[in-house]
């Protein structure tokens, strides 16, 4: 029997796109790019199995502005002189069968593993803060006036290419720590210029971002924005910081604002948080996504802990229109056609009881990156996975493609 749930409705944004259906696959960082920073045979494989599966929408995982900044190696880098064939392919593989692919564009800056060297830029020179593990990132350096332009930029030439490259949008990542989510946290943001200080100026950065970005595309290329709720640290972005921050965005031409959490200091975003408040285990940020739907004249993108169609309803049911899924959809890339059959199998990863949230945190993405590893050379996911062992066979990846992406930047031209 064909369900007639609302999930499977249609949805038009502001800018007159209209989207096949409520279920999007939100972002997961895959690591799966070629030698060259490129998507290959694994991306285009990974996304056409999620466009096959029914979902109506995909945003990708962190596509990189900056080739000298990387959230993590194996990651993909769309900036000025990058060959297009690979993401051309890369879109029109995750559209076979009629859904939108949006290029979720990032730059990292604090949040960047020694290991990978590069620039480490940030607001202010604070270090990440995860207790022992401290050391794993690099030194961060105050960025000057004209990188903080240079990088407004950036995010607007990627936003061009990733449209000559036949995607519908792209999502600016302002959430989860990285150099946007940066400049608008008061604990990483100490700047005392126009980019620090007040919330007006600590959102400045993104507001230019966002300005730059949309005068580089087309009216009806699709422009969104990816925002923390709230950092879950005691003196960081606040609930009420992230509503005023919505108020002024939502004026500048953006089509849909998806709502997380959190940060490599205090991972919400899986369901963790260290300023001692209590996530709810499934759709975590949704009790806020709810208020701030009532008076927002954009569509709310909900993302976090949603894995049953019972939950997804109840997003809908509390006035946010858009459900993000991940993990998901790395355990069952065919969960929209099953929920559209009224078929629910409700898969889960094991859940490792270790004190440190950054362990946790790290052990959890390595059993999402195996399952994304598997769906990219066409094989099923599977939820029997040690989490100590993936952990562990994750690193050595890593650690091979961190070798791999320093010969690679030592034999770029400057």
């Amino acid at each position: 029997m064909i369900s007639n749930s609302p999930l499977f409705t249609s949805y038009t944004l502001p800018n007159g796109a209209t989207l096949p259906n409520r279920l999007v696959k939100a972002a997961m960082e895959e690591n799966l790019s070629n030698t060259n920073l490129e998507p290959d045979n694994a991306l285009w494989n990974l996304y056409e199995s999620w466009a096959r599966g029914g979902v109506g929408t995909m945003i990708t995982g962190n596509v990189m502005v900056d080739h000298r900044a990387m959230t993590g190696p194996g990651g993909v880098v769309l900036e000025e002189g990058t060959p297009l064939d690979g993401f051309r392919i890369w879109s029109s593989k995750a559209k076979v069968a009629g859904g939108k692919i949006i290029m979720q564009i990032n730059h990292p800056g604090r949040q960047i593993l020694a290991k990978l060297g590069g620039e480490v830029w940030a607001p202010s020179a604070v270090p990440v803060d995860i207790g022992n593990l401290s050391k794993l990132l690099g030194n961060p350096k105050a960025m000057t006036e004209k990188e903080i332009l240079e990088t407004i930029q950036r995010f607007a030439k990627t936003s061009h290419l990733a449209m000559e490259s036949g995607f519908d949008g792209v999502e600016i990542h302002a959430a989860h720590g990285y150099l946007i989510s940066q400049f608008l946290s008061p604990i990483a943001n100490r700047r005392d210029d126009i980019w620090g200080g007040s919330l007006e100026n600590r959102s400045r950065f993104l507001l230019e971002v966002i300005r730059a970005v949309r005068k580089a595309v087309k009216p009806g290329f699709i422009v969104a924005v990816k925002l923390n709720s709230a950092d879950f640290q005691k003196g960081g972005f606040q609930f009420q910081d992230a509503k005023e921050v919505i108020a002024k965005i939502q004026t500048l031409g953006v089509d849909f604002i998806e709502l997380s959490g959190g940060n490599y200091e205090a991972p919400a975003m899986q369901g963790e948080s260290r300023d001692g408040s209590t996530l709810a285990r499934e759709a975590y940020f949704l009790d806020f996504a709810s208020e701030v739907a009532k008076t927002a004249t954009v569509p709310i993108l909900v993302t976090g802990g949603i894995r049953r169609k019972q939950i997804a309803e109840s997003v809908l049911d509390s006035g946010v229109p858009l459900v993000g899924i991940a993990t998901a959809l790395a355990l069952n890339p065919n969960l929209p056609n099953d929920w559209k059959e009224n078929k629910e199998m409700y898969h889960s990863l094991p859940n490792p009881d270790w004190k440190s949230k950054t362990l946790k945190g790290l052990a959890n993405m390595a059993m999402v990156r195996y399952q994304l590893n598997r769906l990219s050379q066409n094989k099923l996911p599977t939820v029997n996975v040690s989490p100590i062992l993936r952990l562990l066979m994750d690193q050595f990846r890593l650690s091979k493609l961190t070798k791999r992406y320093r010969r690679w930047i030592h034999n770029i031209p400057n």
